[in-house]
């Protein structure tokens, strides 16, 4: 990183700005439909969309995390070297997109173990952060943290604490926190907002593209303004690309949350990190496990 990160008695809020560097063909809504072994028979696209993206960041002078696939990386090194070179976070985003709730804890180890090595390789930095593909730890995946936290990653963002068809932890917490007693190692889900009594998704994604950006205005000021914690936002590269290819034969549901708002992308994050204060995820993780340390102190007192 360029520059330290900011004291943690800091009053002000740096929200957690990520990217989840994964192609066109390789997301969770069309799973179905594109097998694993197409995939090196696709045009790729995603070296150009994520210089787009970083050339948007450098813009608005803010630094970001990539989430970036194992994958992607043994492809397309010099996509994670210009991450590092512009002084972002390189991080791991599993290995090919196969969500974690479909894996044994075995399968599990040896997909992080191996998308590790490929970004390290590639990127020459030590990774020590992780999302899950799909936001896929949930109560099905106890032994997740654990075997994240055994590898030595020293964060996860990998749940959505909301009700969702393809993913959701409701029960989580909404904020960071420390999934095991015995580990230093903070989860920070991704970011919802407070509506009517009930928790919604506002953290980024396909929800920011097809709603006004009024809501994600609203909701971050309201994780900012009325809770004090930062928010944490992600979003694809291939979201700032609206020539990518049309899978036709994807069912309807798929296609309106793929291609909905692809054009109008761009410059609603252009106003997104104009209206806020951004960092890297590995800055919010020092921070948040700073605040959960002085937490766990503050409550060992009171008990004595």
């Amino acid at each position: 990183m360029n520059a330290p990160f900011p004291p943690v008695s800091s009053p002000v809020i740096v929200n957690g700005l990520s990217v989840d560097v994964e192609d066109w063909f390789q997301v969770g809504a069309f799973e179905n439909v594109i097998a694993r072994s197409e995939w090196d028979s696709l045009r790729t696209r995603v070296e150009d969309n994520v210089y787009r993206v970083i050339d948007l960041f450098a813009e608005a002078d803010v630094k970001a995390t990539f989430f970036t696939l194992g994958w992607v990386a043994q492809r397309h090194p010099q996509i994670v070297r210009r991450i590092v070179e512009a002084g972002h976070e390189i991080a791991s985003h599993g290995f090919d997109h196969a969500r974690v709730f479909n894996f044994t804890r075995a399968q599990f180890a040896e997909d992080i173990r191996k998308a590790r090595r490929a970004i390290e390789d590639a990127g020459g930095v030590p990774v020590t952060g992780y999302r899950a593909p799909s936001f896929s730890i949930d109560h099905r995946t106890p032994w997740a943290f654990a075997e994240l936290a055994e590898q030595g990653y020293a964060y996860s963002s990998s749940v959505a604490p909301v009700v969702h068809d393809h993913y959701g932890w409701p029960e989580a917490p909404r904020f960071a926190f420390r999934p095991l007693p015995w580990s230093s190692m903070i989860e920070i889900p991704v970011t919802t907002a407070i509506l009517g009594g009930r928790r919604v998704a506002a953290g980024g994604g396909g929800f920011f593209r097809v709603l006004p950006y009024a809501f994600s205005r609203w909701a971050i000021r309201q994780v900012n303004r009325e809770e004090g914690r930062p928010a944490v936002f992600y979003f694809h590269p291939w979201e700032v690309d609206p020539d990518q290819p049309r899978v036709g034969h994807a069912p309807l549901r798929s296609r309106f949350r793929h291609y909905t708002g692809l054009a109008k992308m761009a410059g609603k994050l252009r106003g997104l990190v104009q209206d806020f204060r951004w960092g890297r995820m590995d800055m919010i993780a020092h921070r948040e496990a700073a605040r959960a340390g002085e937490l766990a102190a503050s409550l060992a007192e009171t008990v004595q």
